[in-house]
């Protein structure tokens, strides 16, 4: 079972989440979907494998009022466990996922590839492939 946890501001990493959703349940895996404010860091314990979901805010970095908190809570927590990251972003060249990346991975965490970005409007094809892949990973 996948557990895919996000952050949307405008709702375009909220319809990423919702693709690669159904590009995991197209696959045959179970899935539970939830936006970071529903979850507490107690999750981790529940699942092997993740699908966490921001945007790039400001300076290219994490959301930092919901999101960036709670990954921090779960980071030493992701070691051994399956991640795909993915979000949106208005501009820039996607510095803030290569970070996020590298900290996943320095983490302990089996990333996925170097995560799913999309500009603007998500390509909701693109999107459900990404599930089909993290289905199996």
């Amino acid at each position: 079972m996948t557990a895919i946890i996000y952050w949307s501001g405008t709702g375009n990493t909220e319809m990423m989440a919702k693709a690669i959703e159904f590009g995991l349940i197209e696959a045959g895996e179970e899935v539970v979907l939830h936006s970071v404010g529903e979850v507490s860091d107690d999750i981790v314990e529940k699942y092997d494998k993740f699908a966490f979901g921001c945007p790039s805010m400001g300076d290219e970095i994490l959301e930092e009022d919901e999101f960036e908190p709670f990954f921090i809570s779960i980071e030493s927590q992701l070691e051994g466990k399956k991640v795909a990251l993915f979000g949106s972003y208005d501009w820039g060249d996607g510095e803030w996922m290569r970070d996020w990346s590298e900290r996943t991975k320095a983490a302990g965490a089996q990333l996925l590839d170097g995560g799913l970005i999309q500009n603007l409007e998500p390509d909701e094809e693109e999107c459900k492939a990404y599930g089909s892949k993290l289905a199996n990973f």
